[in-house]
């Protein structure tokens, strides 16, 4: 039998934290983000009215705001990953986001933080990686770009993804159900959803709840946890009310797109990712892993999101 391996506390959500002095922040003059370097998550948007435009992260729901998904996207079957005959016990959607980041740059308007494989990484997830993550802003447009790098001499196997959670409803609409996602593309093809309690990707697919580009935001929509979409035709978006508050959302790099909430909560999470969770009962190689990107040594790979505000307060 394989040996199991852990790491505790990658294990424990608030085994490190921050307070609000730790919040980096950079600025347009239109838009101000705030990163929280525990995690690199993004915690902030703010107009130059003052209006913030990403969730109030109410306990009563959940208290995150865009932690960064790596190197697993949502769960491992039985929270095991296995390589070369050895199986480590490794959390939903992996440990960078409750480790610190290094601020390697920071100007004005931009910031970039850097995670490297360490003891405690490689305890879990037995590779070599360096994850930069840089946020830029000009006007009302925020850029992340993620960029993996493989030091080591192996492959490196991953998974990466972004989980902004934006207000909904938005400031300047009181309307949760005036709110849409209007895709780029005609969207029919099935979703995926995922086995309760579990995380893992059910065998079935459902039909596309998105009627031709558009699809209403309700609350039912997210009753059965989150909606996938794997193989998306779009790469850009645009979500809120027509003729008012809106965020236009790119994704280039990533075909597989994530979207969330707590029924009732005041957020939308619209999360572009590169990989998915394992199906139900897949027990391979992590190396195998369906969705999972294949970095050969000394290279490296980026993933950007850009997020636009239209309708932002002008102070």
């Amino acid at each position: 039998m394989p040996h199991l391996r852990s790491a505790a506390w990658l294990a424990i959500p608030g085994a490190m934290t921050s307070t609000p002095d730790d919040l980096v922040a950079i600025s347009s003059g239109a838009l101000t983000a705030r990163i929280n370097p525990l995690g690199a998550e993004l915690t902030s948007l703010v107009d130059a009215a003052g209006a913030e435009w990403m969730t109030d992260a109410d306990p009563a729901w959940w208290t995150g705001h865009a932690p960064v998904l790596f190197p697993i996207i949502g769960s491992l079957s039985g929270d095991t990953l296995r390589h070369d005959g050895q199986s480590y016990t490794l959390q939903r959607h992996g440990f960078a986001r409750r480790s610190r980041f290094e601020l390697v740059a920071h100007d004005a308007a931009s910031a970039t933080f850097r995670l490297s494989d360490s003891a405690e990484t490689r305890s879990v997830y037995p590779f070599a990686f360096t994850l930069e993550l840089t946020f830029a802003v000009e006007g009302t447009r925020l850029a992340m770009t993620a960029t993996i790098a493989n030091p080591g001499e192996a492959t490196l196997p991953f998974s990466f993804g972004f989980h902004p959670a934006f207000a909904w409803p938005l400031p300047g609409s009181s309307d949760p159900h005036a709110h849409r996602l209007v895709f780029a593309q005609p969207e029919p093809g099935a979703i995926h959803r995922l086995r309760p309690g579990a995380g893992t990707l059910l065998p079935d697919t459902f039909a596309s709840p998105v009627d031709g580009h558009v699809l209403p935001l309700r609350e039912a929509l997210f009753e059965d946890d989150a909606v996938v979409w794997i193989g998306l035709a779009s790469r850009a978006l645009t979500y809120g009310v027509e003729g008012g508050p809106a965020i236009d959302v790119a994704f280039p790099d990533t075909d597989t797109l994530g979207l969330w909430q707590v029924p009732g909560a005041h957020y939308i999470c619209i999360e572009p990712w590169a990989g998915h969770a394992d199906p139900d009962g897949f027990t391979g190689d992590f190396v195998d892993k369906p969705g999972v990107i294949l970095l050969p040594a000394g290279e490296s790979r980026s993933l950007r999101m850009d997020v636009s505000l239209r309708g932002a307060g002008q102070g």
